[in-house]
């Protein structure tokens, strides 16, 4: 293993510290800085860059980060045991490190930011991992407050981020994914790279936000691939009848036939059903 720096091995780190990682916290910790490195290098260019960490632990990819030149990183962790050997890195490399000592969840960065666009690095805690991703991708207004996410899953919610229609995994969280960014799965770490192992492979995910998505109303977009996708093995014109409209107008409006399967309609399909609930919504409240 190449050292990327003359701070302590994070084994050392880990030990000193007492840093055994929590179950409670979904902590599983990448203790090979090589990989660390190779998940930095994803989120290039990396030079005046300002990046948002997610659960940075004893500091594996905070370190590679700030080694490989960002302008600083502003690392938030929940984990009160993990800030002095954070504060040894912000030592390391004097003002480039802000380290916050919060829950990820109700954290808000853009007071942090002085107006900059950041990216978003972080090898998320699994049990929390979802939920932070969907946050961030309905974030208000559009274009967000980051231009790149870099961040770590698992495999089987890494597929589902990246799917599109007629893959296996396809569902709305791929519809929103891929409505709003640009998805890539990187590269897969297996797990013993981590301590302790994970019982699945992990997946390293890039989501480029699009300047401009498809228009659309994001919560109508959200409640027509709900519907479509909570009942998945029914045709189109049953699984949305619990929206209150004709699901034959919303079929037609995407250019399809109702008798399709929600894993069969694009992207563009959804978003072009959205348009439609919301004018036939719209249309509705305007009636006497």
């Amino acid at each position: 293993m190449t050292a990327i720096d003359d701070l302590p091995p994070l084994s050392d780190v880990i030990r000193r510290f007492e840093l055994s990682a929590r179950k409670s916290l979904g902590q599983n910790f990448l203790l090979d800085l090589n990989l660390t490195s190779r998940i930095a290098r994803a989120a290039a260019p990396l030079e005046d860059a300002t990046i948002v960490e997610i659960g940075p632990g004893p500091g594996g990819l905070t370190r590679a980060l700030l080694a490989q030149g960002v302008k600083r990183v502003i690392a938030v962790e929940r984990d009160e045991r993990a800030i002095p050997a954070l504060e040894e890195i912000a030592q390391r490399y004097p003002g480039r490190l802000t380290i916050v000592n919060a829950d990820a969840m109700t954290f808000d960065p853009r007071p942090h930011l002085n107006g900059e666009r950041a990216k978003i690095v972080a090898n998320l805690p699994y049990n929390i991992a979802t939920v932070l991703l969907i946050d961030w991708l309905c974030a208000e207004p559009w274009p967000p407050w980051y231009d790149m996410m870099v961040l770590m899953f698992q495999r089987e919610v890494a597929e589902r981020i990246v799917a599109r229609e007629n893959d296996d995994a396809y569902g709305r969280l791929g519809v929103l994914a891929n409505w709003r960014a640009e998805t890539k799965i990187l590269f897969d770490i297996a797990p013993g790279a981590f301590v302790p192992p994970p019982k699945v492979t992990s997946s390293v995910v890039r989501l480029i936000p699009r300047a401009a998505p498809e228009p659309c109303d994001r919560r109508a977009l959200e409640r027509v691939a709900a519907a479509a996708f909570g009942q998945r093995r029914k045709m189109l014109r049953q699984s949305l009848k619990s929206l209150g409209v004709d699901p034959a107008a919303l079929a037609a409006a995407a250019g399809v036939e109702p008798t399709r399967r929600a894993e069969t309609i694009p992207v563009s399909g959804f978003v072009a059903m959205a348009r439609e609930l919301t004018d036939i919504t719209a249309a509705k409240s305007k009636t006497p």
